[in-house]
């Protein structure tokens, strides 16, 4: 098991893989990729009913600051992802993963921010949350936001593609 000393993350992050272990959202799990470092997890989501994701598995990592909870983990799918919150290269970008405090470009409330009080478990939802509902006015992926406007029947056929590459079909 991971030693440094008794540090507030590692703590918390313990804490977390604990309550998530016994008490994991319908649909995700998620955990530390090594025993040996607590600060680096897998996640893994499956696709919401009822979307062109469904039936989908994805993968991501989630990568923990040395100072969480005080600031947030990023998060990067592993698996093709083709939606308007991530962008090309699979970093996640939804409000709950932004430093805490006030959006210097004035889109966000500090409210819907990183704050200490989130947890692993509300990021995985909100991710599971945004895949069914992107958010297109805050396109990471402009290319994957501007279909869902104006092709939406192209994007899902895409989506749904993503889902059936996910099982290896």
């Amino acid at each position: 098991m991971y030693k440094s000393g008794g540090s507030t993350a590692l703590k918390r992050l313990m804490t977390e893989y604990r309550e998530l272990s016994l008490h994991s959202p319908d649909g995700i799990t998620a955990g530390p990729i090594s025993e040996d470092n607590f600060f680096e997890w897998e996640a893994v989501i499956e696709g919401p009913p009822e979307t062109p994701f469904e039936h989908g598995v994805y993968t991501a990592n989630l990568t923990f600051p040395h100072d969480y909870p005080l600031n947030p983990p990023t998060m990067k799918f592993t698996c093709p992802m083709f939606h308007p919150n991530v962008y090309a290269n699979g970093v996640v970008c939804i409000s709950i993963l932004h430093p805490p405090g006030d959006d210097p470009n004035h889109y966000e409330s500090s409210s819907e921010r990183w704050s200490p009080v989130q947890s692993i478990e509300k990021i995985l939802l909100s991710v599971l949350s945004m895949i069914a509902d992107p958010n297109d006015e805050s396109g990471a992926n402009v290319d994957a936001s501007k279909m869902w406007r104006e092709d939406r029947e192209r994007f899902n056929k895409i989506a749904r593609d993503i889902a059936k590459r996910s099982l290896g079909l």
